[in-house]
């Protein structure tokens, strides 16, 4: 493999890539501006609202299927309040595997660089929301939602052995997608106010998380040696294929009164369903698939998951 410095000129398909410690630089001076508190930005001593969603109905994923056409207005907002409570708890687990990652990442780099920095002002970041998200579900008064422990134990694998391209290949895949459905949470006054909040907070600090992880992954993609490109294809169908069937946790069905059985066949089988994952995905399967990351195997695992038509 070639060793390329931050001072040469790299190129891909989407144009230059800035250099490292600029793009660091501009995002640590957002950081300082646009950076919250949740313990004190959010109300939490407020009561919830009643009649208010905890997630808007048409991103549950039963939405339009004939099990909500039975259901009655309170069962729907029950299982808002639920899906709320599963979408935090993987997010926490997500952010715990990112913190990691991301620590890994700038092991033996240079640790008074500008790109280090953001990468510990990141974490702390995620630290907050993590405990954001988990002040949220108890609010909420809904159990957690761990996923399966399979995927728990092989994100332990993943967080050893994966390479840096990887890294943020997963990265944008929890980030983006999430970032789409909060997108259009926060603005939704049927919403409780206290997710709003929540939505809200995680949306601004995610625009940076995003804009590194991207801007990396490219310069990854051009200067890692054809294994790991390949790899990184693989693996990142892979993860899609898990974070796709982790969603949602099943239990949420059970806990609502719902057939558990039932109710996951008519999530797989609901078109709605698959239109809101893949345009939430959109975005960021465009932006793979211009760097060279949607192809061969990889490609066929993200179309397995459901994310990409």
């Amino acid at each position: 493999m070639t060793t390329v410095t931050d001072s040469e000129v790299l190129r891909d398909a989407l144009g230059l890539l800035r250099d490292r410690e600029e793009v660091a630089e501009r995002l640590l001076a957002s950081s300082a501006k646009h950076s919250f508190d949740p313990d004190k930005e959010l109300d939490w001593d407020a009561p919830l609202e009643d009649g208010k969603w905890f997630w808007p109905p048409e991103l549950l994923s039963l939405y339009d299927t004939p099990i909500w056409r039975g259901m009655s207005e309170d069962q729907r907002l029950e299982l808002s309040r639920h899906e709320a409570a599963s979408l935090g708890s993987l997010g926490i687990w997500f952010e715990i595997i990112l913190m990691q990652l991301l620590v890994r990442h700038i092991y033996d780099k240079p640790v008074t660089s500008n790109h280090v920095r953001y990468a510990l002002t990141e974490i702390a970041d995620e630290c907050r929301h993590s405990m954001m998200f988990a002040r949220m579900i108890q609010k909420g008064g809904a159990p957690t939602y761990p996923v399966p422990r399979l995927y728990h134990n092989l994100a332990r694998v993943l967080k050893t052995v994966s390479t840096t391209p990887g890294s943020f290949a997963a990265t944008l895949l929890g980030e983006e997608i999430l970032d789409w459905m909060q997108r259009l949470t926060f603005p939704d006054d049927r919403v409780q106010t206290l997710m709003r909040g929540v939505t809200r907070i995680h949306v601004v600090e995610e625009a940076r998380h995003v804009r590194y992880a991207r801007e990396e992954l490219r310069r990854q993609m051009v200067t890692a040696p054809a294994w790991e490109r390949e790899l990184t294809r693989v693996s990142c169908g892979e993860a899609a294929r898990v974070f796709s069937t982790c969603f949602v946790n099943p239990q949420v069905y059970e806990n609502v009164g719902l057939d558990r059985r039932e109710a996951v066949a008519q999530v797989k089988a609901s078109g709605h369903r698959r239109e809101v994952m893949q345009n939430g995905a959109r975005r960021l399967t465009d932006f793979l698939d211009d760097i060279g990351v949607l192809r061969g195997v990889g490609r066929r695992l993200w179309q397995s998951s459901g994310l990409l038509a």
